[in-house]
């Protein structure tokens, strides 16, 4: 039972479609040997008819099964939007139908029409197979149309040779019934078959789409995380060149973070692969925090208030992150300014600093991270602007809505970790790096309405700062 075997082995669609097929087709020859076995039987065979007569009319039934067959085939195809069936070889069955017609009506005649059983299913038969893939691609009306033509020509001939009323009204009977039904079985087969292909394209575009989507999350992902630790890591490592080269100890103190900041992207990439990376707001609050003030630019944040859900928290925790990158990245920014509020309706988030050069996050020029960041509110049905601001400064906006559920939840940190370094990191850049402010000393910083303090790592970093360019200063 190998055939069983192997249909076992095909899938849902891929058995679907067979069936149908095989349905046409089955159909199809159904008509061949009804005229085959009504022109071999034994009043035919013993009426003195030459038997070159019976052989050539069986032979034109079976050469109009095997081209009527190909012909099905391609108007299946056609009908299912896969090719396109050649007018000329659709003439071609027809004539070759006529000609099939024509000697069975020889071949009755010659037997005489009283003496041929069946002779009306016969010339039926003789119809059906080409009036089955004809109906594939025409309109049904043309197909009725070409049916009742059909139908004309053979009581028309039949009257001609002589046949009585009841001959006439069955084969009338038989041309009416035969090639309609066989029509509308064969266009109900080809639209139950047309359904599932789409349904299969339709996964099939479901799952390229999901690899999309996944490329996208991993692209999106991978440019908030690495952009902003490899930029801490560039800062960090000028500043250990400008230590190393006044033979200042701490140096390797400033390696050694890099280091760490090495280690610690390693595992945020490995996050973004597992796709479990997420954000927690208040963490990314106070590690932007502490990484604008140590790179010498006031920063003071506001919020966030209690309550609002997780996923306003990952989603505002992201924007966060890369409105501290670009200020540090674009800019020449002296103070920047937080600020997370929240209302009965949405939650807003504001980013306002006085480096009006942050050319990368200007809506006219979106960049890759904002867009990635809108990509994230969309996600909640967020909004994100970005512009220049009243004197000289620039804002970034980001509001996101605040359903009946979320209002009611309260958002925790995500369970692998803060997706921002936290405030004693070491995302420390040098004084006189690009986008910041000139060498000299570094300003106090302003005191923050959170509760967070500057932890004593990030605290030492700074001093060592304003050593450095002390010393280049001196």
């Amino acid at each position: 039972m190998q055939w069983l075997r192997r249909w076992r082995k095909r899938g849902g669609f891929a058995q679907a479609d067979l069936y149908s097929r095989a349905t046409i087709y089955a159909l199809l020859w159904l008509a061949v040997a009804l005229q085959v076995m009504f022109s071999v039987t034994r009043p035919v065979r013993h009426s003195g008819v030459p038997v070159a007569l019976i052989a050539a009319s069986c032979l034109l039934a079976v050469a109009q099964g095997v081209y009527c067959t190909s012909l099905a085939s391609g108007a299946l195809a056609e009908y299912l939007g896969q090719s396109t069936l050649s007018r000329r070889l659709l003439a071609f069955g027809a004539g070759l139908m006529v000609m099939n017609l024509v000697a069975v009506l020889v071949l009755a005649s010659d037997v005489g029409l009283r003496d041929f059983p069946g002779v009306a299913v016969v010339l039926c038969a003789a119809v059906m197979p080409f009036t089955m893939a004809h109906s594939l691609i025409v309109r049904k009306r043309v197909s009725a149309l070409v049916q009742l033509g059909a139908l004309a020509a053979v009581c028309g001939a039949v009257l001609l040779l002589g046949g009585s009323r009841q001959l006439v009204g069955a084969c009338m009977a038989c041309m009416v019934c035969g090639p309609a039904w066989y029509a509308i079985t064969t266009r109900c087969s080809a639209w139950h078959l047309g359904v599932m292909w789409k349904l299969h394209e339709a996964k099939d575009v479901e799952a390229r789409l999901a690899v999309a989507e996944e490329r996208l999350r991993f692209g999106r992902d991978l440019h908030d995380v690495m952009g902003r630790n490899l930029a801490v890591i560039a800062l960090k490592s000028e500043l250990a060149v400008q230590l190393a080269r006044r033979g200042r100890p701490e140096a390797v103190d400033q390696m050694t973070e890099v280091q760490r900041m090495a280690h610690e992207a390693q595992r945020e990439v490995r996050e973004v692969v597992r796709g479990y990376r997420g954000a927690d707001l208040a963490t990314e609050l106070g590690g932007a925090q502490g990484v604008l003030e140590a790179a010498g630019i006031e920063c003071t944040v506001t919020g966030p208030p209690d309550g609002l859900p997780a996923n306003v928290q990952s989603a505002l925790g992201w924007v966060v992150r890369e409105a501290a990158t670009n200020v540090l990245r674009h800019g020449d920014a002296r103070r920047c300014t937080i600020a997370v509020a929240r209302s009965a309706a949405d939650a807003t988030l504001t980013v306002e600093n006085d480096g009006a050069a942050a050319g990368s996050g200007s809506s006219a020029s979106p960049g890759t991270g904002l867009a990635g960041l809108r990509e994230r509110l969309t996600a909640v049905d967020g909004t994100l602007t970005a512009g220049p601001a009243p004197g000289g400064r620039f804002r970034l906006t980001a509001e996101v809505p605040l359903t009946d559920t979320d209002t009611d939840g309260v958002g925790a940190p995500p369970a692998d970790g803060p997706a921002v370094p936290p405030a004693d990191g070491p995302e420390v850049p040098p004084a006189d790096g690009p986008g910041r402010p000139e060498t000299g000393p570094q300003p106090p910083a302003r005191a923050r309405t959170t509760d967070r303090t500057p932890a004593p790592a990030l605290a030492s970093t700074a001093e060592a700062i304003g050593e450095a360019t002390g010393e280049a200063t001196a």
